[in-house]
């Protein structure tokens, strides 16, 4: 299996894992599981994002990582895995369970990052 390698800039890694939890946060605006869980092009709209917030997190170097313990990042990595390769086993609960409750603070933190690169002169 090829291994994404950490980028020496994260600045792309940072913006594409921001962009991608917005997109989702649009996506999902005013819907409902119900109407998630129905909705096919919703489903791999987000279920896409989710995926390239997952590679993302691979090319972050292990020191910005560090910085933040509390993402669970071998999990992040280990579902884009999951996305691409177990899709059949993939519920939609699951994936809007995902997008409720395990993206705001990954989004800080790629949030913190990129304001931090920025100040670095």
């Amino acid at each position: 299996m090829m291994r994404s390698a950490p980028s020496k800039n994260p600045a792309q890694p940072l913006l594409d894992i921001v962009e991608n939890i917005d997109a989702v946060a649009i996506f999902l605006a005013e819907m409902r599981a119900e109407e998630f869980v129905g909705d096919k092009k919703t489903v791999y709209a987000v279920t896409r994002a989710l995926e390239i917030v997952s590679e993302a997190t691979r090319r972050l170097p292990p020191e910005l990582k560090a910085r933040h313990p509390g993402i669970d990042w071998v999990a992040i990595a280990a579902a884009g895995n999951v996305y691409r390769h177990e899709y059949g086993r993939v519920a939609e609960a699951r994936i809007w369970n995902t997008a409720q409750h395990d993206l705001a603070g990954l989004r800080q933190a790629a949030a913190e990052e990129l304001k931090r690169l920025e100040s670095t002169p």
